[in-house]
């Protein structure tokens, strides 16, 4: 068992080292030209010789998705405890909320600029847009979908709607949040590079349209597995949130 849970742990690393042991191979095989599709050596070979660039390039990336997903949070929460707390809101604003997350939000990027102009703002509300609908969805249907018996039986007790939502529905919510938390972060990283390659001069967005427009394949590619790496890192760090908040909603998953 205890051979189990640390191969469990590891495969994705080993998973990983096989990808790219398989990439090589098939790059050095066949002799592919790195303009077309850069080997793991060359994209490290580049990482490295433009690691400061990369770093700085990174760093404003990384800070415009917090700032839009901490937006998210907050307007995803607010959306889906009123959605979810309500037939009403629930019948009225869901359907709405579905259709406008079906709009490409790549085409919200100029409108974005010509109202704020080239800069953090269009890719902070980039990400926001792209992110905050799961946060939505995922507290209203942790909500409604409360079981009546056990409402029933509170309001038999005396407790009041708002009891009932605060002690019960938002706590059963908890497991439906993380997992929101989980998808949003990647999408919000999405839609920072969209904005970046579009209406920015900084951050990896911007890199990766640098890159190519340079035939710098290794360094586009190299981008890429940053902006990868740092979204793993933040779903990794609320999967960990997420197991020592909500082990009571997890009964039986370690067996």
């Amino acid at each position: 068992m205890k051979n189990r849970k640390l191969f469990e742990t590891w495969s994705p690393w080993i998973l990983l080292v096989v990808i790219l042991a398989l990439w090589q191979i098939i790059c050095s095989a066949l002799n592919i030209s790195e303009f077309i599709f850069p080997s793991p050596m060359r994209i490290w070979e580049q990482f490295w010789e433009y690691k400061t660039v990369i770093a700085g390039h990174a760093w404003r990336t990384f800070w415009v998705t917090m700032a839009g997903f901490g937006i998210s949070i907050v307007v995803g929460v607010l959306l889906g405890f009123l959605i979810g707390s309500s037939r009403l809101a629930y019948a009225a604003v869901y359907p709405l909320m579905t259709a406008f997350n079906a709009l490409p939000k790549a085409a919200f990027v100029p409108i974005l600029v010509v109202w704020f102009g080239i800069g953090v703002g269009p890719a902070i509300l980039t990400a926001f847009l792209i992110s905050f609908f799961p946060i939505m969805v995922n507290i209203a249907t942790g909500l409604a979908t409360l079981e009546p018996e056990l409402e029933d039986v509170l309001r038999v007790l005396g407790a009041k709607r708002w009891d009932v939502l605060m002690k019960i529905g938002l706590p059963r919510s908890l497991p439906y949040f993380f997992a929101s938390l989980k998808v949003a972060i990647t999408l919000a990283f999405v839609g920072t590079t969209v904005s970046e390659m579009t209406a920015s001069n900084e951050g990896i967005g911007y890199l990766l349209i640098s890159a190519g427009s340079s035939m710098q394949m290794g360094l586009a590619f190299a981008g890429l597995m940053v902006i990868g790496a740092m979204a793993m890192a933040c779903y990794e760090l609320f999967s960990l949130v997420e197991k020592h908040t909500t082990g009571w909603s997890r009964r039986g998953s370690q067996s």
